[in-house]
């Protein structure tokens, strides 16, 4: 999938191509027999990459239906290798389970958005392509228009701000409530337009003013942090000892969040002397890269979008997994409920 910090990732129209998916390959370790675990389908680049070890297995999964309907051909191409389930990535060991998979070698996560879902138009995610402000990945919840309608100025300049790392989120959260007050905001052109009235493109930058914008409210919109993070924890808890774990992200706060998960879950065991009966819980995680892997000059050369991407694996114990709470894995925001019900 792709990240969105960039006009040509946000707005652009481009092949869906799966970035680093040879290096993902290598630390995924796919071998004869095994099961896996696609937690991001999309168009099935990776699927279909595991799929080329021979009696190699995947569950594909993905919120958004269309995803999983234009993946038929692929199912049939892999002769009852593949399937393809509709459902988040957060459930994934239930959805294993579902399936009468109790655990997996292996799971990985392309994260982003799909480069199928920015081109088209009646998605909302572009801010290039005229279509209704929607950005819902899945087919249920409140759409990007429910929140620009709903949300206080200070909450879309904070989520803005800590989702868009925009730095005029204030002006531009005072600019949307101006002109919802004369018309409701219901397309990417008028959310588009009211952004490139306050944020003018730097000279020798192409970056369309409205990207951050429009990046913050699709991640709001799907919840996709703390998706990303009960996904992580998920993980941990479906996969065997010696299972591969593999994430690509493609967003600063989306890496930081597998960073800081996988250093939690690697450390090893300290002891108290003071209280020697009292010690943190064995690494349930042993990392792999020590630094995230990048693509080369070649592949960002063929594939613009790749260029924000840093892979991450790491591989588990034969520890118990640990507790599921995620809370200081993710920033401080207003929820998407609290601003459906119009909190103060």
């Amino acid at each position: 999938m792709t990240g969105s910090d960039s006009a040509a990732v946000a707005g652009g129209l481009a092949r869906h191509v799966p970035v680093l998916a040879r290096r993902a390959m290598a630390w995924l370790s796919v071998r004869d027999g095994g099961v896996y675990l696609d937690a991001t389908f999309g168009a099935g680049g990776y699927a279909r990459a595991i799929l080329a070890t021979a009696g190699a297995r995947v569950f594909g999964i993905d919120r958004d239906y269309r995803a999983i309907a234009a993946g038929a051909a692929v199912v049939e191409e892999a002769q009852g290798r593949l399937a393809l389930v509709e459902g988040r990535f957060s459930n994934l060991d239930s959805i294993a389970a579902t399936h009468g998979v109790a655990a997996v070698d292996g799971v990985v996560f392309d994260l982003g958005i799909s480069s199928m879902q920015v081109d088209e138009a009646a998605r909302g995610f572009s801010f290039r392509l005229e279509g209704p402000l929607d950005m819902r990945m899945g087919r249920d919840g409140p759409s990007a228009a429910d929140v620009v309608a709903r949300a206080s100025e200070r909450d879309l300049a904070s989520i803005i701000a800590t989702l868009g790392e925009e730095r005029h989120a204030r002006a531009i959260a005072r600019a949307i409530v101006r002109a919802r007050d004369e018309r409701a905001i219901v397309t990417t052109r008028a959310l588009a337009d009211i952004v490139a009235r306050v944020v003018r493109p730097r000279e020798g930058v192409t970056i369309h003013p409205a990207t951050r914008t429009f990046q913050a409210l699709r991640i709001f919109v799907n919840d996709e942090l703390t998706e990303l993070a009960r996904g992580l924890v998920a993980a941990e808890r479906v996969l065997k000892p010696a299972g591969r774990l593999v994430v690509v992200a493609f967003h600063s706060l989306e890496d930081r969040i597998v960073k800081t998960f996988l250093a939690e879950r690697s450390r090893a065991p300290s002891f108290s002397r003071h209280q020697p009966q009292i010690a943190s819980a064995p690494a349930s995680f042993r990392v792999l890269t020590r630094r995230p892997e990048t693509p080369d000059d070649a592949e960002i050369a063929a594939n613009p979008r790749a260029r924000s991407a840093k892979l991450r694996a790491a591989e588990r114990t034969d520890a118990a997994a640990r507790s599921a709470a995620i809370e200081r894995l993710l920033p401080r925001l207003p929820s998407l409920a609290e601003i459906m019900r119009g909190r103060a």
